[in-house]
């Protein structure tokens, strides 16, 4: 076989907490990562002369700092196979919003590569490659729908898939970087006092059965970067205006979950009801330079395909 090639699908964070910060200078985290059907197009082709990787949007940004690249790099690196290779990516996921999106290229590639090769290496060597990209990546390079992470993304709970479910994502043009992201959300707990709260993690006791339906999820759901990210961003304080809004539709219960996922800058409703979802487009789309996309979360892990 060629080549092959499969859709990276982005992610959202159910909830998403930031605990310590470890000696290494990296934070601890703790999240619920949910598949979307919404994804980029990565293929992967051998035989070729060379490594090169076309990606379809310049934001992606260079080469060398792309994680599809580097991702096949890594797999290079660590088995030595391929001595070429071609990588294309169809950007669909908006780059630097929090959806997973580069990550997810990287997690196709490591997958492609490895079904591609003579010798694969599985799915935990995969995993070990992974983690070195970004907290992200190993989710995006397991075979999990849904997946209960913790410390750096390496350690994961994989869970069932629930019922699909209605997803509008508002998608501001303004975007956050991850590491300003972390920044700001470092400042806030140094100076947090009584007069200035700042968003100091809390103890949980989380059980199986608050994870195990969209009910039980909308109590437990958050994001430990929507305070100090707003401070920061007039889009996503925009976006956090909404809330009230939407929780006084008419007719309506409150969206099942509303939030910021990653470290922004895109915001979700995750509801059943068709009104809810259109009432935040429509009250996004009043909002300066916003783009909703209207997706829904996913019950299976897309697998490589031949490239015919």
């Amino acid at each position: 076989m060629n080549g092959a090639r499969m859709v990276a699908q982005a992610k959202i964070n159910l909830f998403l907490r930031i605990l310590a910060r470890e000696a290494s200078g990296f934070h601890s985290l703790e999240t619920l990562f949910q598949r979307l059907d919404l994804g980029d197009l990565v293929s992967v082709r051998l035989n070729v002369a060379g490594r090169s990787l076309d990606c379809d949007d310049a934001d992606a940004g260079p080469t060398e700092r792309n994680l599809a690249w580097r991702a096949a790099v890594e797999y290079a690196d660590a088995t030595g196979w391929p001595s070429s290779f071609a990588i294309e990516v169809e950007k669909r996921i908006p780059v630097g919003a929090g959806l997973g999106g580069g990550s997810a290229d990287a997690g196709a590639v490591l997958r492609l590569l490895d079904h591609l090769s003579p010798e694969p290496i599985g799915q935990q060597r995969l995993l070990q490659l992974a983690v070195r990209l970004g907290a992200d990546v190993p989710f995006l390079t397991s075979t999990a729908v849904r997946a209960l992470a913790w410390g750096r993304g390496e350690r994961l709970l994989a869970l069932p898939a629930l019922r699909s479910m209605p997803v509008a994502l508002l998608i501001p043009s303004q975007r956050v970087a991850t590491v300003e992201a972390f920044g700001w959300l470092a400042a806030a707990r140094a100076t947090h006092s009584d007069d200035h709260p700042g968003p100091i993690p809390q103890s949980r006791q989380l059980y199986l059965s608050d994870l195990g339906d969209w009910k039980s999820l909308e109590a437990v759901a958050g994001n430990d970067f929507e305070g100090p990210v707003a401070r920061h961003s007039s889009s996503v304080a925009a976006l956090a205006g909404l809330r009230n809004g939407l929780r006084v539709l008419p007719g309506e219960r409150d969206p099942l979950i509303y939030e910021m996922t990653g470290s922004g800058s895109t915001w979700f409703v995750l509801s059943p009801s068709s009104h809810a979802l259109d009432a935040s487009e429509r009250l996004a789309g009043n909002l300066p330079g916003m783009t909703p996309v209207r997706t829904q979360t996913s019950q299976h892990v897309v697998e490589p395909q031949p490239i015919e």
